[in-house]
């Protein structure tokens, strides 16, 4: 190990983090060449392919590297929240349509194919653009793109770095949920934290919310799976030993390196679009259920947050301003009020940060803090992270029916695949709650509003 590893996590969350490989994982991403200050893990943590979920590592960008293990295979898998002016008396009569309208409109599940038909030409623009792609086409609403994280676009994509085979398996996916984790969820505000920031994000009590959380799709996947091959190929020839080959990397001056940077950041691009796609989707399936067009619902954008990614930044680091490669994989950016890269409308607030939970609690909105430039590269957590495989889940939900368990709390559920809601039961997960509490004392973000869920589709 180069640097120490460093978990965020009570004793109650360590003892459910001790039940996998993560710890290894953390110790393993430690010995990363050029790795700086420690690698870190957040109370979400759980074991993942190289780099556990919930895992931040930090590499020099100018002798460090950078692993597709350290990003994930769905990059950007990212979470975006829409506000409404509707409470939940006014939704509640309806939500049985809503929730049926959305799960038609919305194609989930492995496999599922989009309404949005992309050209080769189409899909290298694409790439390149971003969210913007979509806004062209007609999919949402201008301001969108100032309340998205990198305004819904990085830099430096290449989609020559894109591998026909991932084209083609993204082709047919653009404004699909995907499957697993992914869903769309109707939420209703129950708690206010931070009256201040609640205002500043729009957000205020009994409001109802939508919440969407997928990523990159078979595009995604398909880059991570390329470059892990080529980069795993290559560890011999950069003199490169690492204790776990899923971890497999390239210097950040090496081709190699810089065509996966191009690749994931087009494969980026492709999430921040297909989320931008879901969202428009979302609004008219709410135009059409309450006569109204989404403007005269106040349906509009709260925030896009990314996680599964590798962004270059600068940090301090033992009193010295830095350039680094930061990955973060299952962890999202939390940087404070008045940082360069904030959006305009969040500069004096900080970053909002995005927290699902599992679909039969509660997620969390929180902001960024400067405790998190400080000890976290200005990252924090990302949902409530996993307790059980989806194996054990399905198995421990034997004989059960779920969706009536939920309906019996009030929470309508809707599901594509066939053990799609066993695998994502809420027993399956960590309390968010608990994982939010960990980083606020810890001072890495602050909570400003708590959702709870009505109606949820699930790939």
């Amino acid at each position: 190990m180069r640097v120490p590893g460093l978990i965020l996590a009570d004793a109650a969350l360590m003892a459910q983090i001790r039940r996998d490989a993560s710890l290894e994982q953390v110790a393993n991403a430690a010995c990363l060449p050029g790795i700086v200050k420690a690698s870190l893990a957040m109370p979400d943590i759980h074991q993942g392919y190289g780099l556990p979920v919930g895992g931040v590592v930090a590499t020099d960008a100018e002798s460090g590297v950078v692993s597709p293990g350290g990003v994930g295979y769905d990059i950007n898998c990212g979470v975006r929240l829409l506000r409404t002016n509707l409470n939940a008396a006014e939704v509640q009569p309806r939500l049985r349509q809503v929730v049926d309208a959305l799960h038609q409109a919305i194609p989930a599940g492995v496999g599922s194919r989009g309404r949005v038909k992309l050209s080769p030409a189409d899909a290298r623009r694409l790439v390149e653009t971003g969210a913007r792609w979509a806004l062209e086409r007609g999919f949402g609403d201008p301001d969108d793109l100032a309340r998205i994280e990198s305004n819904g676009c990085l830099a430096g994509a290449d989609a020559d770095a894109v591998s026909p085979k991932a084209f083609e398996r993204g082709k047919s996916q653009l404004g699909t949920l995907g499957s697993g984790n992914h869903f769309v969820e109707i939420q209703v505000v129950d708690e206010i934290y931070d009256e201040r920031g609640a205002r500043i994000l729009g957000l205020f009590p009994d409001q109802v919310t939508v919440m969407i959380h997928t990523g990159s799709r078979g595009l995604g996947h398909q880059v991570c799976t390329d470059y892990l091959r080529r980069l795993e190929g290559a560890l011999r020839r950069f003199g490169i030993s690492l204790p776990d080959r899923q971890l497999a990397c390239a210097p950040l001056d090496s081709p190699e390196a810089t065509e996966y940077l191009g690749a994931m950041n087009a494969a980026a691009n492709f999430a921040f679009a297909n989320r931008q796609c879901l969202a428009h989707i979302s609004r008219e399936v709410f135009a059409r259920a309450f006569s109204l067009p989404p403007s005269g619902l106040g349906m509009s954008l709260v925030y896009d947050v990314a996680h599964n990614i590798a962004k270059t930044e600068e940090h301090d680091v033992d009193g010295r301003r830095r350039r680094l490669v930061v990955h973060r994989k299952g962890a999202t950016r939390a940087f404070p009020p008045h940082h360069g890269e904030l959006v305009e409308a969040y500069r004096g607030l900080g970053q909002p940060v995005l927290i699902p939970g599992d679909m039969g609690r509660y997620s969390y909105v929180l902001v960024g803090t400067e405790g998190a430039m400080r000890e976290t590269f200005g990252s924090t957590c990302h949902g409530a992270g996993r307790l059980m495989s989806r194996t054990a889940a399905v198995k421990a939900a034997r004989g059960r029916q779920i969706w009536r368990e939920l309906e019996a709390k009030g929470i309508l559920a809707r599901s594509t695949g066939r053990d799609a809601l066993e695998e994502e039961m809420p027993e399956a997960y960590k309390d968010v709650r608990e994982v939010v509490e960990v980083v606020e004392r810890f001072g890495i973000s602050k909570r400003v509003a708590r959702l709870r869920p009505m109606g949820v589709i699930k790939g």
